[in-house]
């Protein structure tokens, strides 16, 4: 029973995780929209953090490997030229990444962003691990990553949390990450429809 009231009081506190209802792209789609960046592989954890209370409001692990994707579990970020299936992003260009951030980022959240680098072998299992997950019930993002994280080498000591900031600060103590913030002053939604549109198309 404590279980099941904890969940329920996590809906109210995690107001950027909710339930998806957009349609998953065709795997055809998904395949033709993979994105590789060339920066060395590496994981990041992103957490959107409310600015006033510090608490954490959504978590989200971005993955690059062979190709670049965001796992964002019970994520409200959609857009109809992004493709998605079970929760995850593909096609996640430099554009479509800055917009991610300011979607998130705005007078009352701020976006939190820790990149650890890792071999081949561990990014390509993380991959692998998230696009299979399948999506997630609202609220329970940070706990769908730290399970998530608590299958691949060198991450099995983060444990599992459904508390983004906790999630955050456990993988702040690995060695190696690197911790950026990002902020914005505008009054938008978890989707500002128009400048995500500007930041995708560079």
């Amino acid at each position: 029973m404590r279980t099941l009231l904890t969940a329920i009081a996590l809906v109210g506190v995690l107001a950027g995780c909710s339930v998806d209802q957009s349609p998953d792209s065709p795997p055809d789609v998904v395949a033709r929209a993979a994105y590789r960046s060339p920066e060395p592989p590496s994981l990041t954890l992103m957490t959107m953090v409310n600015n006033r209370t510090g608490s954490g409001g959504h978590t989200a692990l971005m993955v690059n490997g062979s190709q670049r994707v965001i796992f964002d579990p019970a994520g409200s970020f959609r857009d109809a030229r992004l493709v998605e299936r079970g929760d995850v992003l593909y096609g996640v260009t430099p554009g479509w990444l800055q917009a991610y951030k300011s979607a998130h980022a705005r007078s009352t959240f701020h976006v939190v962003t820790q990149e650890i680098q890792v071999t081949p072998a561990v990014a390509e299992r993380a991959l692998q691990l998230v696009t299979t997950h399948g999506a997630v019930p609202g609220a329970f993002c940070a706990s769908a990553t730290s399970g998530i994280l608590g299958e691949i080498p060198g991450f099995q000591n983060v444990g599992s949390t459904f508390y983004p900031v906790k999630l955050q600060e456990r993988f702040e103590a690995l060695p190696g990450v690197t911790t950026t913030k990002y902020y914005e002053d505008d009054e938008g939604d978890v989707i500002d429809a128009l400048r995500a549109a500007e930041l995708a198309r560079q």
